[in-house]
């Protein structure tokens, strides 16, 4: 006990020494803000601790509900092993009495068939007169029976021929009685068989329901074991971070200092605990200690014994008592020694002991039966759960890498796009600023070709006007406006007047002589047909500019169709991309809160197996053993009642008593 208050100790002080490195790395690292934190725990922690408390309820009531199964299936079990049991001693009983019976009428039949025919004597000389003779003596008529074993006895049937009539009728009478008593017991024995048939259906679906009860609440309880383990789990690292939290905001610097005297404080205090549990041991477990404790032990004490008979009963049934080697129940064996020591009283109380304790032993036997099915099944539930786990937490680990992998695949396709679409929209403001310059030069082309082929034609006119005055072309005849009509009148009147004037005067001499007529020049024609050229020229550099204006506009607008086309489909496609990722990583943010989970679920069910091994290895290793030692020590028990009880136990008795009470195991 000293040694086990050492260890958990030793044991709160290294789970104190985590919790308070913990608080420190706490300390130097600080924190931001934790009031949603410590409100978020401050709600579950409650919570949590209700769902556990539940849970340990439920399984407390499935763990009783369990037990209480168990004990039911062993008791239909032992009313079905009593039952057939009885049923054959029935039908080993019923086969005896109708053998019995079928050879009884079956002489009674014989006899009268004798009879009647007059061959008696010839009867009496068979068997069948025998088992009628043996028959004869169950009677419980005197008179009737004298006369049937004299008539049996005679030498010569004919002595007793007066009295056929009467033998005929006892024998009849005897043979309807057998017969009747015969059919009773045939229906008895029908209607045996037939309870039987019943109990035995009904009892095994009581044991089917009550094994499917048992593996059902087995299941049961190792699922709620594992949910209460992870919940603790979940329950203490939510209270432990909430006491960091809140101490955190209370006052770090202060808290941190307060928590290292504390625990200097404490620590100090825990070892001189242990230093004084250590000495403790160490005196207790010293040398002379040991010798003072085995003096003082009970039982140490020796007894006279009193009376050569009894003496020698008491000396075989503690012989036969120290046989048994229970640790667990010494305590009662040395009780056990202790009354048969005694003298004051006889054996009936010892008896009556040793019958407990075999039905303890009996008890702890099928406890431990229980105990090995519950956990049997237990450990192949939880390796199936925990190998689920495992693949679970590997699908989830390639899903993650798959989903990081792709994620960064689209990132690399996104910027792709992303970059396709700017040098896209580049390309499209070049082409852009290209056309309006082509197009400005386009007009200035055809304004400037424009003036220049009219100021040719303008020069034609004028040269034809000289010399092909029949292709001259006048120009349109202006209107005059009022004002420049009166302009126009007053100087034609000044004109006539001159004229007028002029010719009342004396008129001059005709001039001289000076030069011939004009003759144009032969050159006019090259220059009107070089002009036509030009003009020809122009119209023909024009044309090649509209259709070249007309193919560039063209191809313009058909780039801007495919550009748009092009950067809506990207946009499309990047945005798609971008839904794709972020639903990609809301599955990379679920699949790896799902592998947390699975990972507190997989710690905790490796928890919950270990906790399966410190609660069952030991049973399971030492079930044989511990097994045959109780078998050891109820056969002990067994041949040391028969001892008091004055039964002469032999070896083969001993070992037929060993196999019985295995096989009711």
């Amino acid at each position: 006990m000293l040694q086990a208050m050492q260890a958990k100790v030793e044991a709160e002080g290294a789970t104190e020494k985590a919790l308070y490195d913990q608080f420190m790395c706490y300390c130097a690292t600080g924190g931001s803000s934790l009031s949603d934190s410590i409100s978020a725990a401050e709600t579950k922690v409650p919570a949590v601790s209700s769902d556990i408390t539940e849970a340990e309820e439920k399984n407390a009531q499935t763990k009783d509900a369990l037990k209480q199964a168990q004990t039911e299936r062993a008791a239909a079990d032992a009313a079905v092993k009593q039952a057939t049991a009885l049923r054959n001693k029935e039908a080993a009983e019923f086969a005896k009495l109708k053998i019995e019976a079928d050879a009884n009428i079956a002489a009674l039949t014989k006899a009268v068939a004798a009879i009647e025919a007059g061959a008696a004597g010839g009867f009496l000389q068979t068997s069948a007169a025998q088992v009628l003779q043996k028959l004869t003596l169950t009677m419980q008529d005197e008179s009737e029976k004298q006369e049937v074993l004299a008539f049996l006895s005679s030498a010569h049937a004919t002595a007793y021929a007066p009295q056929s009539g009467q033998i005929t009728g006892i024998l009849k009478q005897m043979g309807d009685t057998m017969n009747a008593d015969l059919m009773s017991a045939t229906e008895d024995e029908k209607a045996a068989v037939k309870s039987y048939d019943g109990l035995m259906s009904a009892k095994a679906k009581e044991i089917a329901a009550l094994t499917a009860s048992v593996e059902a609440k087995i299941k049961m309880t190792g699922e709620l074991s594992v949910d209460i383990v992870e919940m603790k789990q979940d329950l203490k690292d939510t209270e432990k971070a909430l006491i960091e939290d809140k101490k955190f905001l209370a006052d770090l610097d202060t808290s941190c200092k307060t928590k290292t005297a504390e625990w200097d404080e404490r620590t100090k205090t825990r070892g001189l605990e242990i230093e004084a549990l250590a000495d403790t041991i160490k005196i207790l477990n010293d040398d002379d200690a040991l010798e003072l404790f085995k003096k003082t032990l009970p039982g140490s004490s020796s007894f006279v014994q009193v009376g050569v008979n009894v003496a020698s009963v008491r000396a075989r049934a503690i012989a036969a008592i120290k046989a048994v080697q229970s640790k667990d129940h010494r305590a009662a064996v040395d009780f056990i020694l202790l009354a048969i020591h005694g003298k004051a009283a006889g054996f009936e109380k010892v008896l009556k002991m040793v019958d407990d304790m075999m039905a303890l032993l009996k008890r702890e036997q099928q406890d431990d039966n229980d105990k090995k099915e519950y956990c049997s099944k237990q450990f192949d539930q939880m390796d199936d759960k925990r190998k689920a786990l495992d693949r679970q937490y590997a699908d989830e680990n390639a899903a993650i890498e798959s989903a990081t992998e792709g994620i960064s695949q689209l990132q690399d396709e996104m910027k792709a796009l992303e970059a396709g679409i700017a040098a896209l929209d580049t390309s499209v403001a070049e082409a852009t600023e290209q056309r309006k310059q082509e197009n400005v030069e386009f007009k200035a082309l055809i304004a400037s070709n424009t003036a220049a082929k009219d100021l040719m034609k303008f020069a034609k006119n004028r040269l034809n006007k000289f010399y092909n005055p029949r292709l001259y072309v006048a120009p349109a005849k202006k209107e005059l406006s009022a004002e420049d009509r009166i302009v126009a009148n007053m100087g034609s009147a000044s004109f006539v007047q001159v004229s007028s004037h002029t010719s009342t005067e004396t008129a001059p001499p005709p001039p001289p002589e000076t030069f011939g007529a004009y003759k144009t020049s032969g050159k006019s024609t090259g220059v009107i047909s070089m002009i036509d050229l030009l003009i020809s020229d122009m119209d023909k550099e024009m044309t090649e500019a509209n259709q070249e204006e007309k193919d560039s506009q063209q191809d313009y607008q058909a780039m801007m169709r495919d550009s748009a086309e092009k950067r809506t489909q990207d946009s499309k496609s990047l945005t798609q991309k971008g839904g794709a990722k972020a639903d990609m990583e809301a599955d990379l943010e679920a699949t790896k809160g799902s592998k947390q989970e699975t990972m507190r679920e997989l710690s905790a069910t490796l928890e919950y197996i270990q906790s399966l091994h410190g609660e069952c290895d030991w049973l399971l290793m030492s079930f044989d053993a511990r097994m045959e030692a109780r078998t050891g020590e109820i056969d002990s028990l067994v041949k040391a009642k028969a001892i008091l009880s004055g039964a002469d136990f032999s070896l083969v008795q001993t070992a037929a008593q060993t196999r019985n009470l295995r096989s009711s195991k």
